[in-house]
């Protein structure tokens, strides 16, 4: 189509160059070929617009060329165009008073009926007929089932299952002094999962620029999140945790019963982490790897005072409203007028403080800016343009249109690249000590038993120490008195606000300190919760209880854990009649918990 006002051929018509516009028009005919090319009118009111759609009407007769109705949507009704034009003040950092900022010209760029669309343009009802005919000839079919890895070449000889195999092989021998049947078991276990999935590629590429990264002697973390379930990371270097020893399970990180793409976060050295990604863009294209594009929202309180700014309300008063809104998470401007009386009452009173929440009501959840996501890379089979938009920031940064949860929906690969400075922290005091004191420190083989570290700890002296530095950490540290590595696990996963909350946190150390006795709310369950005194701490431990109580396969207590996380009232609710049903066949008895 020849586009809006913007478009080459409407251009040269405002200029009053006819003939250029026509043998413009006949050019693009000559590319796309007959039947392929519409010349676009619009309805704006705009003066510059009726110019150019007599032109084109002019054009179309003459080349016989079809004309198509087009209605240029900036929002959806009439009445948003002035919340319209502060988005646009917001955008380009400018007021409404001010008589040079970017304006459209008229109210008119909302989104028409189709009668209203018949009526403008009922001179020309073939534009009309048109807008049909190219929506029967568009066909887009989106297939969320696929997943586009890229393509891991194994050494020559070798399929990509036995390369795996390897590799793990050659793990075992350096991760475990004597390899039990239980250690086989798993591997095998793992092993068959990832291959029915189709996920060797995956395992493959990750440890391939991890691999590369310890190589080049780049600081790489030791796993973080549900990858650390797995035996074969573990093998492969990819997490350096040992599963079967922490009681990690590989369902939760993989479940056949919920197909998705596997997710590793992986930690790099803060100052050398674009190495790795340099090597992975080299590797796998340029076209084929990107960063991915975050956006930010227009909360509750920020867009309050991004609107204030550009009415030219006083600051004072701006932050007086925007203070009038309680700062949690899921705050709303509707669920503020609703809490809070004063806030409702100067809505009503104040006609300038109506106008500014009505508009900041409009423009709230609005996408205010595009930005670098922080950690996510996308890796792709094909170039990028053949799944997603592309978007290049300010410095010129190619990075994916799409965000991060629809690229994994249509099954792209994401992996977070995260650099991480007290990996370098670490790094440059191991080197720092080799060069004052001569000594070697080997990171790996610090010991997790010492006596001393958990009495530094209990003293509460951690500043510096990832996770453990902030003043509510430091505080329970004293309090918990940390003796094991188990503890500070514990401890990391309780610091949050639903076990804060819910009292869980005071419970655990009332119990690890003997204050209160340790109780199991069935004998079964001891085995599962006896690490952390009869209290359930993590996921993993929900998966094993509805296991061993309900006799759910691993697989189906993952989908109970999500669905617990999640939230969703008729997932929970499915969840629970199965799990009361398993325990009813097995015989538990379930009175003091339903």
């Amino acid at each position: 189509m020849s586009a809006c006002l913007k478009g080459e051929v409407p251009s040269l018509l405002q200029e009053k160059r006819f003939n250029d516009a026509l043998k413009m028009a006949d050019t693009y005919l000559n590319i796309f070929g007959k039947g392929n090319y519409y010349l676009e009118i619009q309805g704006n009111s705009i003066p510059e617009q009726k110019i150019v759609n007599e032109g084109l009407i002019k054009i179309a007769k003459e080349l016989n060329l079809p004309l198509v109705a087009t209605n240029d949507v900036h929002y959806l009704t009439r009445e948003r165009a002035a919340s319209h034009e502060a988005l646009l003040c917001i955008q380009t950092q400018t007021t409404l008073d001010d008589p040079n900022r970017m304006r459209f010209q008229t109210d008119e760029f909302y989104f028409r009926s189709p009668q209203e669309m018949k009526n403008l343009f009922k001179d020309v009802p073939d534009a009309i007929a048109n807008t049909l005919e190219i929506a029967q000839r568009c066909n887009l079919e989106l297939d969320f089932k696929q997943v586009h890895l890229p393509k891991y070449e194994p050494p020559v000889g070798r399929t990509k299952e036995d390369y795996l195999k390897e590799l793990c092989d050659a793990g075992l021998k350096s991760r475990f002094e004597s390899i039990t049947p239980e250690i086989t078991e798993r591997l095998t276990h793992e092993l068959k999962i990832i291959k029915d999935m189709g996920f060797v590629s995956y395992f493959l590429i990750v440890w391939d620029f991890i691999h590369y990264a310890k190589s080049k002697k780049i600081p790489v973390g030791p796993g973080r999140g549900s990858a650390a379930g797995s035996l074969v990371s573990y093998l492969l270097g990819i997490t350096d945790l040992d599963p079967l020893k922490y009681g990690l399970l590989f369902e939760r990180f993989l479940n056949p019963e919920r197909m998705s793409l596997p997710d590793i976060d992986i930690d790099f050295c803060y100052e050398r982490r674009q190495e790795v990604i340099d090597y992975v863009t080299h590797k796998y294209g340029q076209e084929n790897v990107a960063q991915i594009i975050t956006f930010g929202t227009m909360q509750a309180r920020a867009v309050v005072r991004d609107v204030g700014r550009v009415m030219a309300i006083s600051y004072a008063d701006v932050d007086r409203i925007a203070k009038l809104i309680p700062a949690e998470l899921d705050m709303t401007l509707k669920k503020a007028l609703e809490q809070e009386p004063e806030l409702l009452n100067l809505y009503k009173s104040d006609p300038q403080i109506t106008k500014l929440i009505d508009t900041a009501l409009t423009l709230e959840g609005l996408n205010r800016h595009a930005s670098v996501h922080a950690a996510g890379v996308v890796i792709a089979d094909k170039p990028l343009d053949n799944y997603s938009p592309l978007f290049k920031t300010g410095d010129d940064q190619i990075t994916t249109g799409y965000s991060m949860g629809i690229l994994e929906k249509i099954g792209l690969l994401k992996v977070d690249f995260l650099g991480l400075r007290t990996l370098t922290v670490i790094d440059e005091t191991i080197k720092m000590i080799k060069r004052t004191q001569g000594k070697d420190i080997d990171i790996e083989t610090i010991p997790l038993d010492d006596s001393n570290t958990y009495k530094l700890l209990a003293s509460s002296q951690t500043m510096g120490v990832f996770q453990v530095e902030s003043s509510g950490m430091r505080d329970l540290l004293k309090k918990l008195e940390p003796s094991r590595f188990e503890d500070i696990i514990a401890l990391l996963a309780l610091y949050r606000p639903g076990p804060i909350g819910s009292g869980m946190l005071d419970d655990y150390m009332r119990r690890k300190h003997n204050i209160i006795p340790v109780r199991y709310e069935h004998p079964k369950l001891e085995p599962v919760l006896k690490e952390t005194y009869g209290i359930m701490v993590y996921q993993e431990q929900i998966m094993q209880v509805a296991s061993t109580l309900a006799g759910f396969t691993l697989a189906q207590a993952d989908l109970l854990r999500k669905a617990m996380g999640k939230k969703i009232p008729e997932v929970m609710e499915k969840q629970r009649k199965n799990f009361i049903l398993g325990c009813v066949s097995d015989r538990i008895f379930l009175g003091v918990w339903f």
